[in-house]
């Protein structure tokens, strides 16, 4: 039995280092890019005004309507300006990570590094993606999809058990939920329509990627196929190449749309991602390296 334990812990160790390896993350990235490109390529005719049209919304809603959610909700009294920083720099990791788990694991060590202990961090950046998904689920609804009552069933039975642990952690260690962010309803609401708002932004740009491949636009048939699919985002897998790709690409050609423009409109949604990223998370990655930016302790600001 010890030699089975000593043997899973080597095992998931070996996994560990695989998987955190440089030359892993820059083969998943390098793959994920190609996939797009090559999807891409098989479209005879990609105009780029329609698709730049759809970035200019995307990037607002991914840029500043997410980092404005997080400050909303966060206890660590920094500045909208650090939030929009720290946000930016963790999509870049995001788009290389399955499940964008990157970016979350990129604002949890910026926050350890303003002196936010590890448990308010977690807790911070857990509750900002549990606020993102009820938004999506919100605006799925608005949409007029009708959810599957399994889907329904388990993210309700999610939100309560995190409901219920965090109550109980509250009552029963009250020093560890003591600096754990705790929005009132009126800043839930807010985060709720953030993310409302951040979801039609990414219906912007699928709409000019379609557009950009010369396909047709199905209108409110969109609408509904782009909330299933964003159910399916809940899965993990690689940008580009995840589940929620792949139902985009099943339901458009649902609607109408051929089969090489709903494989060309999500690979190029799928590289118009990495504009925003390299540019504005890679920017402010490059300064922070270079030094341009200062963390200030809590105690000293």
């Amino acid at each position: 039995m010890h030699l089975g334990r000593q043997h899973l812990v080597r095992l998931m160790n070996r996994v560990h280092r695989v998987a955190t390896h440089r030359g892993t993350r820059v083969a998943v990235l390098i793959t994920a890019v190609a996939l797009s490109l090559w999807n891409v390529d098989r479209v005879p005719h990609t105009a780029l005004l329609p698709a730049a049209l759809g970035l200019l919304p995307f990037a607002i809603g991914k840029y500043v309507l997410c980092p404005l959610r997080w400050h909303a909700i966060s206890t660590s009294g920094r500045t909208r300006r650090w939030h929009l920083r720290a946000y930016a720099e963790s999509e870049i990791l995001g788009l290389v990570t399955p499940w964008h788990a990157g970016a979350d694991l990129w604002r949890v060590h910026r926050l350890e590094t303003i002196d936010v202990r590890r448990s308010s961090a977690v807790a911070e950046v857990a509750l900002d993606r549990f606020i993102g998904a009820v938004g999506l689920v919100a605006a799925v609804v608005v949409t007029g999809v009708t959810l599957p009552w399994t889907v329904l069933a388990i993210a309700l039975g999610a939100a309560a058990v995190v409901l219920v642990v965090a109550l109980v952690v509250r009552r029963r260690r009250p020093f560890l939920a003591g600096r754990w962010p705790w929005p009132s309803p009126k800043v839930f609401g807010f985060g709720i329509l953030l993310s409302i708002g951040y979801q039609a932004t990414i219906l912007g740009l699928l709409v000019g990627a379609i557009d950009a491949v010369g396909g047709p636009v199905p209108g409110l048939q969109l609408v509904a196929v782009f909330g299933a699919s964003q159910i399916a985002g809940v899965l993990p897998g690689v940008h580009g190449a995840s589940p929620r790709e792949g139902a985009l690409v099943a339901g458009l050609a649902a609607i109408g749309v051929s089969w090489r423009e709903a494989f060309g409109a999500v690979a190029l949604t799928a590289l118009l991602y990495w504009i925003p990223a390299l540019l504005i998370g890679g920017t402010f990655l490059f300064l922070r390296w270079r030094g341009w930016f200062t963390e200030r302790r809590p105690e000293a600001a």
